[in-house]
C-alpha cells in the first residue's frame, strides 16, 4: 500500500467494554459510524484502545473484528507496540495474519531504552513484516523520545517504515523531521489541539482521539489545513478547541468514552483499571461542550 494512504484524518479507536469484557456490538457501531462520517483510517488497539490492559487474545480479536468490519473501506493500522520486543513481534505477526493494513508501534514504555535499543527494537519488527509501519513517539507517557537520527536510520534501512505519529508537542521537532526525512515520510499529529500547527510545519494529518465522535470536524480541519485554507482551518480549530482540551482533562480514554456513551455510540463508558471512570466534575464541563457543538 502506498504511504499516502496514511495521510489525512485517522481515529485512534477506543475499545468499548461492558461488564468487564469487550463490547463488540458497540465496536461495530463505532467502526460503521467512523466510515459513514468520512474518516480516512482507523487504528485498532492503540494506546487509546487501552492496549496495555487487553490480553493477547482480546488484542488480536479486536484487530480482526475491526479489519473485518471495515471491509477494506479504510486502512486499519494495528497497535502492536510493546515494551517487550518479543511481545511486539508476537502481536505484529498475529495482527498481520488478522489482515491489518499496517502497524502502529509505540516506543517502549518504562524501560527507557537508549536510542540504540530503540533502533534494535523497531528494526526487529521491521524484519518480520513487509507491511507498512508507523512509529509512535510519546515521551510524556513512555519516558523516551524516538530521536530524529534514529527515525532517519530506521527509515533508511527499512523503507516500509513509512511514518511517525508524534505526541511530543513540539512544532520545531515536526519541522525538523519534515526537513530531514522529506515529504514522502508521513508525519501524523498525536494531539488534537496541535493538529493545525503540526500540519503547518509539515505533518500530513492526525491520529485523533476526538474523531471517535467529532469525525467531520477533525476531517474538515485536516482537509482545510492540508489545502492551505488557513481561514477555514482556524475557524474549525477555534470551534472545536474546547472539545480537544476537555477530552484530555483526565487520563484518556475515560473522557472520550464518556462522550461516546452520551452520544449513544457505545453502551457503557467503562475503562479498565488502573484507569478509572470520568469524574462527575469532568462530566459537567464536557457535557456543556458536547451540547454546544451539538454532538449530543
Amino acid at each position: 500500500m502506498n504511504s499516502t494512504s496514511f495521510c489525512g484524518a485517522h481515529t485512534a479507536l477506543v475499545t468499548p467494554f461492558r461488564d468487564g469484557v469487550v463490547d463488540y456490538p458497540s465496536l461495530g457501531r463505532l467502526v460503521d459510524f467512523q466510515i459513514s462520517e468520512g474518516i480516512q483510517g482507523l487504528v485498532a488497539v492503540g494506546t487509546t484502545g487501552e492496549s496495555p490492559t487487553l490480553d493477547y487474545e482480546e488484542h488480536i480479536e479486536v484487530i480482526r473484528f475491526t479489519v473485518e468490519r471495515a471491509a477494506g473501506r479504510v486502512p486499519v493500522l494495528a497497535g502492536t507496540g510493546s515494551n517487550s520486543t518479543t511481545e511486539q513481534a508476537y502481536l505484529t505477526k498475529r495482527a498481520e495474519d488478522a489482515g491489518a493494513t499496517g502497524f502502529l508501534l509505540v516506543a517502549p514504555y518504562y524501560n527507557r531504552p537508549s536510542q540504540e535499543g530503540l533502533y534494535r527494537h523497531f528494526a526487529d519488527a521491521a524484519r518480520r513484516t513487509e507491511k507498512p509501519i508507523v512509529l509512535y513517539s510519546i515521551p510524556n507517557r513512555c519516558g523516551v523520545e524516538i530521536a530524529v537520527p534514529t527515525v532517519k536510520r530506521l527509515r533508511r534501512e527499512f523503507p516500509h517504515i513509512v511514518g511517525l505519529k508524534d505526541s511530543g508537542g513540539s512544532c520545531d521537532r515536526i519541522a525538523l523531521l519534515h526537513a530531514e526525512l522529506g515529504p514522502e515520510f508521513i508525519l501524523l499529529c498525536g494531539d488534537d489541539a496541535l493538529t493545525l500547527p503540526f500540519i503547518a510545519n509539515g505533518a500530513h494529518g492526525v491520529i485523533s482521539v476526538a474523531s471517535n465522535l467529532a469525525v467531520r470536524a477533525v476531517a474538515e480541519l485536516v482537509s482545510a489545513a492540508r489545502a492551505g485554507d488557513l481561514a477555514r482551518a482556524q475557524a474549525v480549530q477555534a470551534q472545536n478547541y474546547p472539545l480537544f482540551k476537555d477530552l484530555f482533562a483526565e487520563p484518556s480514554p475515560a473522557p472520550i468514552k464518556y462522550a461516546l456513551f452520551r452520544a449513544g455510540l457505545i453502551a457503557a463508558p467503562e475503562v479498565r483499571l488502573p484507569l478509572v471512570e470520568f469524574t462527575a466534575e469532568g462530566r459537567v464541563a464536557l457535557d456543556k461542550t458536547l451540547e454546544d457543538l451539538k454532538l449530543i
